[in-house]
């Protein structure tokens, strides 16, 4: 099984009860689909679809999967309907494994000798530097030395949290006072992980409305200046989104990925949301590898993406 097969059983629970609510209602809406209907027809299509577009998996992605369901169904007269939620686990997992690349093993970090450097962006309140927090005890559990850097200096409150979490995972931060340069304070981030040789650095960055042009500007100052420290840095430009805005999350990578080079996505706050398929949608949609999912509030809840225990999480046999 390979990556897959690391799957711990207590990752698995977890993983389970972050996706309860989204599994609760998707199967819910889907069981009416099938309602007196033995096999698989147009009209069962045609309340897929809404089921899926209802579950924030997205239009684009809805019609793909509908797509291959029919050639299945063209191919089969007699699909019948209670073979459904079988056949939506198989086209969904490999919608996944087409459109991810293959991650690393439990938060490993290639091997360098320098710095992995990694820029986090999003809005306010996706959970961007709870991320970062997360990651940094995970990285740290890992028995890599992380430093954080506070660039976003609009905020006391996004520097203040940063430090509780700081102080929490047992890491450095670097810090600068309120209303500083952002590419600043990610220059002396980067110039003192390179004097202590740090594995890892974890840059947080001002979570504005992604709309506005001057923090995409931003955005690319602090990239620039890590690459001058460090040619080909950042390593990760790590898009943190809300899994609980459902279609609001689309949008947004949307708007980051047109902004700034975007190559891994984390998304938040599954546990608490019916949303779980916008997950699906941005996976596809983005051709961006979804590298984390949070799926709890403690310090330990955020998972490397799995792909497969995610179908079978979502999808597991038999339904509900």
């Amino acid at each position: 099984m390979g990556f897959f097969s690391i799957f711990s059983k207590e990752k698995k629970e977890e993983l389970n009860k972050g996706l309860e609510k989204s599994k609760e209602s998707f199967f819910a809406k889907l069981a009416k689909t099938v309602i007196g209907k033995s096999k698989v027809d147009d009209e069962v299509l045609d309340n897929l679809e809404e089921v899926l577009v209802t579950s924030d998996v997205g239009v684009e992605t809805t019609l793909k999967i509908i797509e291959r369901i029919q050639s299945r169904v063209s191919r089969d007269k007699y699909l019948g309907t209670g073979q459904l939620n079988e056949i939506l686990r198989e086209e969904i997992g490999n919608l996944l494994m087409e459109n991810n690349q293959e991650s690393l093993s439990d938060f490993e970090i290639p091997q360098l000798d320098r710095p992995y450097v990694i820029m986090v962006v999003g809005v306010n309140g996706a959970g961007k530097t709870t991320t970062i927090g997360k990651l940094a005890y995970q990285y740290k559990n890992k028995g890599y030395s992380v430093m954080l850097g506070a660039a976003d200096t609009f905020r006391a409150a996004a520097v203040d949290q940063l430090q509780v979490w700081a102080e929490r995972a047992g890491v450095p931060i670097v810090v600068q006072p309120m209303g500083a340069d952002p590419a600043s304070v990610a220059f002396d981030t980067v110039k003192s992980a390179v004097a202590k040789k740090c594995d890892v650095v974890l840059i947080d960055t001002a979570g504005r409305l992604h709309n506005k042009a001057n923090l995409m500007r931003e955005l690319t100052k602090i990239k620039n200046v890590t690459g001058k420290l460090l040619p080909g840095t950042p390593d990760e430009i790590l898009l943190v989104l809300d899994g609980s805005t459902g279609q609001n999350a689309i949008e947004q990578a949307k708007q980051f990925t047109a902004a700034t080079e975007v190559n891994a996505l984390a998304i938040t706050k599954l546990d608490g949301t019916a949303k779980g398929g916008v997950v699906i949608g941005i996976s596809d949609q983005f051709k961006i590898p979804v590298k984390y999912i949070g799926v709890g509030e403690k310090i330990d809840q955020l998972q490397v993406f799995n792909r497969q225990e995610f179908v079978d999480s979502f999808f597991p046999e038999g339904g509900m």
